[in-house]
């Protein structure tokens, strides 16, 4: 993959160094997506408005399907320049700005206005900007849904219905934290063995959101779905500082513009998917299950007070947002 990527810098490197002179800059834009996802097609309308506000000056390339490696080869190629945007989840960001943490903590937001008020308004814009000393500026943030409980064995109506039950979970601290303070047996696991894993009843249920629930066909073993929604963490736009610094004043607000526009529509394309997902998952028969979060909630309080006892800084912030 190193080889593969390190090649087609060079490609470009070449291609670029051999066109005539002209007006036009060409941004290219990486990411890891299939071309049928909702968050591909937002980039596509950046594509579309960026082109169209800067009347043809402004072009964007787009290599999705992980074409240029995983989102932390993403990133690298953006730190040295050569390629000029990416998108990742907030979550790869929070290994460079700590601040993207907060995100992954369960039960911030109580809903997704309250949660796109935070994103677009000064707390989210703020964090957009601590990125630039790593060479890494956040233009805007794109909906990449809320993660769900889904079961195989036992349907979940209160945190009470987690003991003892085994549930995968990403390799991350805080995923693990939450579900165990409710009393489950949080299971790091490969995405790619859950399937396996819940038909042979290695785990009992796993959580994730809608979309991904049915494209990775888990809705087929799954008896049980409940929308507990216990975190949101989003993905991000972003643009190398190294290209961004070679942009004119009004170049840089055409990319800003045309980020903020395709935030907005990526929004319409990701509630599109999820209501296609949910009534692929009724119509197969799966239970949908909206319990009370504020249980669930209640109980996960100590995975906040861990997180600000190992990051201080941020108790500010996780305050703010939570009365936002």
């Amino acid at each position: 993959m190193r080889f593969k990527i390190i090649l087609l810098v060079i490609l470009f490197a070449s291609f670029v160094s051999c066109k005539k002179s002209t007006d036009t800059k060409v941004l290219y834009l990486a990411h890891t997506l299939p071309q049928t996802h909702p968050v591909h097609k937002g980039i596509l309308e950046f594509q579309r408005v960026l082109e169209l506000k800067s009347d043809g000056k402004l072009k964007v390339k787009i290599f999705p399907d992980g074409q240029l490696g995983s989102e932390r080869e993403a990133l690298e190629l953006l730190q040295i320049g050569s390629v000029a945007a990416t998108k990742v989840s907030a979550a790869i960001l929070s290994n460079f700005v700590p601040e993207y943490n907060v995100f992954g903590i369960p039960y911030l937001f109580k809903d997704k206005e309250h949660m796109f008020n935070v994103l677009e308004g000064p707390i989210g814009k703020s964090i957009l900007e601590k990125g630039s000393k790593f060479w890494l500026r956040g233009l805007c943030y794109y909906d990449a849904g809320s993660r769900s409980f889904y079961t195989s064995t036992k349907a979940i109506r209160t945190p009470e219905d987690l003991k003892g039950l085994k549930i995968r979970v990403q390799n991350n601290q805080m995923a693990i934290n939450m579900v165990n303070s409710m009393g489950g047996a949080a299971t790091p696991l490969a995405y790619g063995e859950l399937y396996a894993a819940i038909q042979q009843g290695v785990v009992d249920g796993a959580e994730n959101n809608p979309p991904s629930f049915v494209s990775s066909n888990h809705y087929e073993i799954s008896k049980y779905y409940t929308l507990d929604e216990h975190s949101s963490v989003p993905d991000v736009l972003l643009i190398g500082t190294k290209y961004w610094n070679k942009l004119s004043e009004q170049e840089r607000i055409w990319v800003q513009e045309a980020a903020d526009e395709s935030a907005q529509a990526e929004k319409k394309y990701w509630k599109a998917s999820v209501d296609k997902s949910m009534k692929i998952v009724k119509d197969w028969g799966v239970e949908i299950i909206r319990p009370e979060k504020s249980l669930f909630a209640e109980e996960s309080k100590n995975v906040v007070v861990e997180f600000v006892k190992d990051f201080p800084e941020m108790e500010a912030l996780v305050n703010n947002i939570k009365k936002d």
